[in-house]
């Protein structure tokens, strides 16, 4: 099961503050049932890749709504076929080695 990072980035926002834009962002992977876990700097989500790539897109196209005319997605997908990843187990696998 794949693992990805997600960082949606609004441009001309005419503040600093994203709280608001990364509140309204979560409302598509909310709906989504697809597990995730928001960090300081992006969202983790884990789930099957063609479900990930829809609320993706959605979440994508959000800031749009709000009247955002530009918008920056970075997308890190981590798929191994070897084994299966979650979050909690990367996470562990880290712990593990110190």
């Amino acid at each position: 099961m794949p693992v990805v990072q997600i960082t949606i980035l609004p441009v001309g926002t005419g503040g600093t503050s994203l709280s608001q834009y990364v509140a309204s962002v979560l409302k598509p992977l909310e709906r989504s049932g697809l597990k995730y876990e928001l960090t300081s700097m992006g969202t983790n989500i884990e789930g099957p890749l063609d479900a990930i790539i829809d609320v993706v897109r959605e979440m994508h196209e959000s800031p749009f709504a709000s009247g955002i005319k530009r918008v920056l997605t970075t997308l890190v997908i981590d798929d191994r076929r070897d084994k299966d990843l979650s979050i909690e187990g990367k996470k562990e696998s880290v712990r593990l080695m110190r």
